[in-house]
């Protein structure tokens, strides 16, 4: 099948695999006689693979780990464990960043009045330095 047909049946777009290819993070296609690229199976299974890698939020050097894993029938599942466990935790302390960011924003907006006047604690908050912080 050919570029655009992996594309649409594996949720990347061809864009996004000619650069997997150029990165080396997938063997680049074979060549028709017409010259365009063609994704057998295994190929589109990889690309399906990595869609879904990239879904659930593996960057793309983790993603390679984990085509190396699903490529080594001699692999090792507490491999994959691990760097699910180690995303999940990266994760994990992502969202509680972002509830702390969430939680001073609203804390901002609900000490500004939001009037006509000039006055902003919002603006305020964000002019004022703290120590260490220039």
């Amino acid at each position: 099948m050919n570029i655009s047909e992996a594309g649409r049946i594996s949720g990347l777009s061809a864009k996004t695999i000619r650069y997997y290819e150029d990165i080396g993070l997938i063997d680049p296609a074979a060549r028709g006689e017409n010259g365009y690229r063609q994704y057998d199976g295994r190929a589109l299974e990889e690309l399906k693979f990595l869609a879904r890698a990239r879904e659930v939020g593996f960057d793309l050097d983790e993603c390679r780990q984990l085509l190396e894993l699903q490529r080594d029938r001699s692999r090792q599942s507490r491999h994959a464990r691990e760097l699910v466990l180690e995303k999940s935790q990266q994760l994990q302390q992502r969202i509680e960043q972002l509830m702390a960011m969430q939680q001073v924003l609203q804390e901002m907006a609900d000490r500004c009045r939001g009037d006509e006047g000039p006055d902003c604690a919002i603006l305020e908050d964000l002019s004022a330095t703290r120590e260490g912080v220039a």
